[in-house]
């Protein structure tokens, strides 16, 4: 049996660049850093001092002001990511949908972070009696998924995913499953976070993840350059409308791509660390070919992981020269390399920066790439070029091993 086809009908992102996708490419497409000296919180001890933060979040109103104030962050950039991807699909909140042919999947690696660290100090200060009763739910990692269906009386499918930073492909790949299966026409689906906060930096500084250059920021991602150090902590989130073609046909729905396929896979190997042999990637980028139907020749643009790590880069290049018989006819970026590492976010908006480079049919740059590792063997442009993607690959990979990879092409009717 054929399957059910599945087009992309709406996008949204909350960004260190803005909320607005035009602005989100253009910064992009200009080589523009987003990561700066942190600022809204003290971090003079921390090993790490910047990210790629949201400083002045617009919640453009699409939150009143007392629901802004009160919930975590990440609830607030996945309502916002989730409603401005329903506006781009022409689905107002007086929409005249199947609310149960209609589910949210935002996931999140991390969930409320600042709503945590605040609880924490207020148990720890002022005492049991103090608690928010707001602090659990405004934790749990669902509610993003959960305050949008609210929002929106969507009924179907609704849940959160937790794969670190492979979250966002997960969840495309889920919804993708459901529409597939039949259990609901239509998904607004991604990642979202919000864990640059004391408690998310001084983590990842134990771990030793984090790039150390605090004396130029902007520099410091530099995804498979020689000198990079580590990766630069990014936030926000990044949501696509998933829907069944004959669903989107029927209501007129714009179609910005088409999604063909996805794959999973986890390395089975090491927490933190990859394989350096890259088996695991490549069994996850062989499964999306297999899923979506598309030969390993057929690639020609890669939304790379890429997260500047020393281990990480060399691992996924080695996977990509497993899979692809010539990746010299594939061009690839690192979309980290400007708005850092959003975590269970990044596969959300590296799926949002790759459908909208294939819609503009320009590519953007890879920045601060001045001494490419050695062995890199696919076109990773410095500059932002003009390309006619026909096969998009976009790649996600999360502590704990698990990797996740989706393919999307324009739509062809």
């Amino acid at each position: 049996m054929s399957k059910k086809r599945i087009v992309v009908s709406g996008m949204g992102v909350v960004s260190c660049f803005g909320n607005d996708l035009k602005v989100f490419l253009e910064k992009l497409l200009q080589g523009e850093s987003g990561v700066k000296t942190i600022k809204h919180f003290s971090c003079e001890e921390f090993t790490t001092r910047f990210a790629a933060s949201i400083e002045e979040f617009d919640h453009e109103d699409y939150l009143d002001k007392k629901q802004a104030r009160r919930v975590d962050p990440f609830i607030a950039y996945a309502m916002v990511a989730g409603a401005k991807a329903l506006e781009s699909a022409n689905v107002p909140k007086d929409h005249q949908l199947d609310p149960k042919r209609c589910g949210v999947l935002i996931g999140s690696g991390m969930g409320g972070l600042d709503m945590f660290f605040s609880a924490v100090e207020t148990l720890k200060e002022k005492g049991a009696r103090r608690m928010s009763p707001f602090f659990i739910p405004f934790t749990i990692t669902n509610m993003g998924s959960a305050f949008l269906a609210m929002e929106y009386g969507f009924m179907g499918p609704n849940y959160s995913v937790a794969t670190a930073c492979a979250t966002a492909n997960y969840a495309f790949i889920n919804a993708a499953q459901h529409i597939r299966n039949g259990d609901a026409d239509l998904i607004v689906c991604g990642g979202v976070e919000a864990a640059i906060t004391p408690i998310g930096i001084s983590g990842f500084c134990a771990c030793r993840a984090l790039s150390k250059r605090n004396d130029e920021p902007a520099r410091a991602s530099r995804p498979f350059d020689k000198g990079r150090d580590g990766f630069v902590m990014g936030e926000g989130a990044g949501v696509l409308v998933l829907e069944s073609l004959d669903h989107a046909l029927e209501r007129g729905a714009p179609i910005f791509a088409e999604y063909l396929g996805g794959g999973m896979s986890c390395d089975a190997h090491h927490m933190t660390e990859p394989r350096s042999d890259g088996a695991g990637v490549a069994l996850c980028i062989e499964r999306a070919l297999e899923d979506a139907g598309v030969s390993a020749s057929d690639i020609d643009y890669i939304n790379a992981h890429a997260t500047s790590t020393s281990a990480g880069d060399v691992a996924e290049i080695s996977a990509y020269k497993t899979v692809f018989p010539d990746p010299s006819k594939i061009t690839m970026n690192a979309t980290k390399s400007m708005i850092g590492h959003a975590l269970g976010a990044a596969g959300g908006l590296e799926a949002v920066a790759t459908l909208m480079q294939m819609q503009e049919g320009k590519i953007h740059p890879t920045i601060n790439l001045e001494e490419p590792e050695e062995g890199i063997a696919l076109h990773v442009p410095i500059k932002m070029i003009e390309k006619d993607i026909q096969y998009a690959l976009s790649n996600s990979f999360g502590f704990g091993g698990h990797n996740a990879s989706v393919i999307f092409s324009p739509y062809r009717g």
